[in-house]
């Protein structure tokens, strides 16, 4: 008589495989690239007037080589000190004939104050490497940070990014525009 060989009920291991497969799904965490927080201006009307001209000494210029090499106000600068130039630049505290010059607004929550009409202007070479490219940004959007925490805290008591009120984030932000224009990139050098 042959012997007969038992046969494996595989009629389950279909299930079995599908429920590891989910528990790995659910279970594992992707890398998701995160971008810059940025709004793009509007386009521009072309039926607009042209801008007024801005004057020279409201505008914080920073290059950007294709070394990543930085050059702040026509200077060699170091990314470790962008951040408190960028603040020293948008706050004038001495009001130096050279840095930018304010103006009075009436602000809501805030009554009449002076904001800055200082701007950062930031280009940057097709060189440039990413990583410097988001260092930069990073320490200018932080200069702008601190200073909407310090006139948060003089205002409301509490930083720029605790407020929960609307009407205070948009008097703050008023008082402290994030004021960074960005040039297309090209060859600036290097």
């Amino acid at each position: 008589m042959a012997r007969m060989t038992p046969e494996i009920n595989a009629g389950s291991m279909a299930d079995i495989a599908f429920l590891l497969l989910i528990f790995f799904l659910v279970t594992t965490t992707m890398d998701v690239d995160t971008g810059i927080n940025r709004m793009l201006p509007p386009p521009i009307d072309p039926n607009a007037p042209e801008p007024p001209p801005v004057r020279e000494r409201n505008v914080f210029v920073v290059l950007v080589d294709a070394q990543d090499r930085l050059l702040v106000e026509g200077e060699p600068g170091n990314i470790n000190t962008l951040r408190e130039r960028a603040k020293e630049f948008l706050l004038n505290e001495d009001r130096a004939p050279n840095l930018p010059d304010f103006e009075e607004r009436n602000i809501e929550l805030l009554g009449d104050v002076e904001v800055s009409r200082g701007v950062i202007s930031l280009q940057n070479d097709r060189g440039t490497s990413y990583e410097m490219y988001i260092a930069v940004q990073n320490e200018l959007a932080a200069a702008v940070r601190e200073i909407r925490d310090d006139v948060s805290q003089q205002y409301f008591g509490r930083n720029f990014r605790d407020l929960r009120d609307e009407d205070q984030v948009q008097a703050i932000r008023q008082k402290v525009p994030m004021a960074i224009s960005e040039a297309e990139p090209k060859d600036v050098g290097g």
